[in-house]
């Protein structure tokens, strides 16, 4: 094996600490150190996975990285990745990406300058289930989602459209396809001042329909998407990772049937897939399975529902 990559954590809160237990273990990474604001949170962390604790990302600079992980609040996303992109450190950058569309394309603009790598954490395209139904979604016509939660107590600086359904919006911009035509959208702030709850109806422009429900205030725990598309249908359970496919067949003596029912996959941790992909495209220089583009265009939709939401148009 080469010389492992060297690799910091930046930010360690409920996330981060996953990045750091992950990268730990991996045999192609040398993790040098975990790097956050709360020292006494950085200590714990770096502890526990045997490295150095540090609190100032300028920290860094001395010790000769190749690549980081990104999972800080979104508002400083901009300001500590991009000074890394442009010195050639590759980085992993949790979603979403950044807090406006200009701060995504400053830092994707960094990692052109800079040529390293920008992979964005967006771990539901590294659900075993996920990667599995891929082959299988061919022409939806209609797609429902719902991702629904109870109150996280994290995250709440930003909508739940951020949050949650930004998840559920890379996987149909990478399923159904990137250009969406319409959108309607509704979103209620409940417990919080920020939105809670939403619902988008989208349109793209293969005329397929994604309804969308992303709630933070539920009392169950429900993750998954469906695909009805001509004589076929594909559920994904993103939580159980389980896979359940049902097509039409022609029947023994020229009548139609249904066949399908689960199919048996694999298990795997998506974080742990996403870290392995990031590790390869920079080992291999190459793109990430979720670029900084891919990470963009879910901001920008994202943007979009919330701007509809808002009142500010959504056609």
């Amino acid at each position: 094996m080469s010389t492992p990559l060297r690799v910091a954590v930046i930010g360690v809160g409920h996330l981060g600490q996953h990045h750091a237990r992950i990268l730990a273990a991996r045999p192609e990474v040398s993790l040098v150190a975990i790097v956050d604001v709360n020292a006494a949170r950085a200590a714990e962390v770096a502890a526990a996975v045997g490295t150095q604790a540090l609190t100032d990302p300028a920290a860094l600079a001395d010790l000769q990285l190749d690549a980081v992980v990104v999972s800080v609040p979104t508002d400083a996303h901009a300001a500590i990745a991009g000074p890394l992109l442009r010195r050639g450190i590759a980085a992993l950058v949790e979603k979403p990406l950044a807090r406006t569309l200009d701060e995504a394309d400053q830092l994707i603009a960094a990692a052109r300058d800079g040529g390293s790598v920008l992979a964005v954490g967006h771990s539901e395209r590294f659900n075993p289930a996920v990667m599995a139904a891929l082959p299988h979604i061919t022409r939806p016509g209609f797609v429902e989602v719902h991702r629904l939660g109870t109150m996280p107590g994290r995250s709440l600086d930003i909508d739940v459209v951020f949050d949650l359904m930004i998840h559920d919006l890379d996987v149909l911009l990478a399923t159904v396809g990137p250009e969406v035509t319409s959108v309607e959208a509704v979103g209620v702030p409940v417990l919080t001042p920020r939105v809670d709850i939403a619902n988008a109806r989208l349109r793209f422009a293969s005329g397929c329909i994604a309804n969308i429900t992303a709630s933070r205030i539920s009392r169950d725990r429900v993750r998954k998407i469906r695909y009805f598309q001509p004589q076929s249908y594909v559920s994904i359970d993103y939580a159980s990772q389980e896979l359940e496919m049902w097509s039409l067949r022609p029947g023994a003596i020229g009548l139609a049937a249904i066949q399908g029912g689960k199919i048996e996959i694999p298990r795997g941790e998506p974080l742990e897939l996403e870290l392995v992909d990031f590790i390869d495209a920079v080992r291999d220089r190459r793109v990430p399975r979720v670029s900084g583009e891919d990470g963009r265009r879910a901001l920008a939709l994202a943007q979009r529902i919330t701007d509809c939401m808002e009142g500010r148009g959504g056609q």
